[in-house]
């Protein structure tokens, strides 16, 4: 038996490499911001985003909650597919952060339309919420790892600087979407006015994201940061693998896709599986029809040392990851097509 976790890609475990740089990662207090591996972090991935500053999270969450509030004030509109992350998975922190109401779209796999966002902006009057953010995921979680087509992201942006709206990017694994898309890191940083970036999914880091801004939002999410109990000291030992990851796993993301593909491909093929979802990343979303219950194949993959998650009715997630090999592969390919 093989063990694997495909839950997510955050189950990742620090490789040696990057536990040597977190050891020896020079420290000081990022509170005080005085923590050169933290300004090191921010300082590098902001300038791979064509950003004129970024700042150091403990979650992507937080990131991106930080980044909203620092855009919005209470009673305004954020527009987001009804998928989005910031949604559905982040607390009500819309809600309970910033104050603010959401105007949930049906985009195409979790990415909404310029021309959505267009009709979706509410009229200037006395009683409709002021819209005054968009919000894109890329990839789209819940759209089994989906990308944006850059025209869109163009396009959605220009609706947004006609009409006086912020855009805020939620980019908890856009180093996957850039290892397959035609647009560069500083091209998506050109369009957003907030961009989170986080570590420790794709690129295996244990903790942290970085926000992404002008420096005026940036000292404002500074401040909403330690508000929300974000402000850490000696963070340069979770800083230092932000960096090592950046200069050593991005390469990698790769190899995870043509895994995601190939476990994509022999679901497929199974005769309970109803559908996958298209895999474009390291997200393989599959459901099964009626005749086979979830919990049951759930079970059955767990006896084999295979663990997945329930992800909707008669849906389950995989999610291949740094710590999934081409040895795993075959192994879960092999147990899968002896299923039924």
């Amino acid at each position: 038996m093989i063990q694997s976790d495909l839950r997510s890609d955050t189950v990742t475990k620090p490789t040696p490499g990057m536990i040597d740089a977190m050891m020896s990662a020079p420290l000081g207090d990022d509170v005080f911001g005085e923590d050169p591996t933290v300004i090191a972090l921010e300082q590098k991935i902001a300038a791979i985003f064509g950003k004129d500053a970024g700042l150091f999270f403990p979650s992507g969450t937080m990131a991106n909650q930080a980044g909203i509030k620092a855009l919005t004030s209470p009673a305004d509109e954020i527009i987001c597919d009804h998928t989005a992350h910031i949604y559905l998975y982040e607390g009500g922190g819309l809600a309970f952060n910033s104050g603010i109401s959401a105007w949930l779209l049906n985009g195409d796999r979790g990415r909404i339309t310029a021309e959505q966002v267009l009709e979706a902006v509410r009229p200037d009057n006395d009683y409709s919420p002021k819209t005054s953010i968009v919000s894109i995921e890329n990839t789209h979680n819940r759209g089994g790892g989906s990308i944006y087509p850059f025209k869109e992201i163009l396009a959605i942006s220009k609706v947004c600087k006609n009409n006086r709206l912020k855009l805020h990017l939620d980019g908890a694994r856009i180093f996957n979407a850039l290892a397959e898309a035609d647009y560069t890191a500083a091209d998506i940083g050109n369009q957003c006015d907030t961009l989170s970036v986080c570590l420790s999914k794709g690129l295996g880091t244990p903790v942290g994201s970085v926000l992404l801004a002008t420096y005026e939002v940036i000292a404002k999410a500074r401040r909403v940061r330690k508000i929300m109990g974000g402000g850490m000291r000696q963070a340069g030992v979770l800083a230092a693998a932000g960096i090592y990851a950046l200069d050593n796993n991005v390469a990698g993301l790769k190899d995870d896709h043509r895994r995601a593909k190939t476990l994509g491909t022999i679901l497929a093929q199974l005769p309970f599986v109803e559908s996958v979802i298209p895999v474009d990343t390291n997200i393989v979303i599959t459901k099964l029809n009626n005749n086979y219950p979830l919990a049951q194949f759930i079970d059955r993959l767990m006896e084999s040392g295979i663990k997945t998650v329930a992800f909707g009715k008669q849906a389950l997630r995989m999610v291949t990851h740094l710590d999934f090999n081409d040895n795993q592969l075959d192994y879960v390919c092999g147990v899968l097509k002896k299923m039924k």
